[in-house]
Parts: C-alpha cells; structure tokens; sequence
C-alpha cells in the first residue's frame, strides 16, 4: 500500500485498534501520515462525545509520523 492509497477493507481489518483514533469503533485509521491529515480534515464528522478523545490520538499520531496539526479545534478538544 503507498501512503495515498485508500485503505481497503482486508488492509483495514489488519490494523492494530492501536492505529485507529476511535479504537473501541475503529473508526479514523490512522497508519500514516496521509490519514492522519485525513483524520484532521474529517474531525468536524466525529461524534461530541468522542472529539477530545480523538484528537488526542490525532496529536499523538500526528507526532509520531511528523505531521503538523494546526486546527484550533482539534487543539482545543484535545485539552478537555
């Protein structure tokens, strides 16, 4: 798979629930850095009560893969 590749629904069930940022749904698979900016631009469609976990996985995948994560919003859901 290259990064810019969609995952596919064999390459999904392989993942970790470690690699997604909502593990117990698996849901926002995050095994690159091309997902995790996917993450960041579908942040707005996660549930209220699922945003400050997911966007500390988003800032913990984001760290781990290099990427820069500038949305103030998914900053700020991260602090509560």
């Amino acid at each position: 798979m290259t990064a810019s590749d969609k995952l596919d629904t064999t390459e999904r069930r392989e993942l970790n629930n470690s690699e997604f940022g909502l593990p117990q749904q698996r849901a926002f698979p995050m095994p690159d850095a091309v997902h995790v900016r996917a993450a960041e631009a579908y942040f707005r469609y996660a549930p209220d009560t699922e945003k400050a976990e997911l966007a500390r996985n988003i800032l913990l995948k984001a760290e781990q893969f290099g990427v820069t994560i500038n949305s103030p919003i998914i900053l700020e859901w991260a602090k509560k």
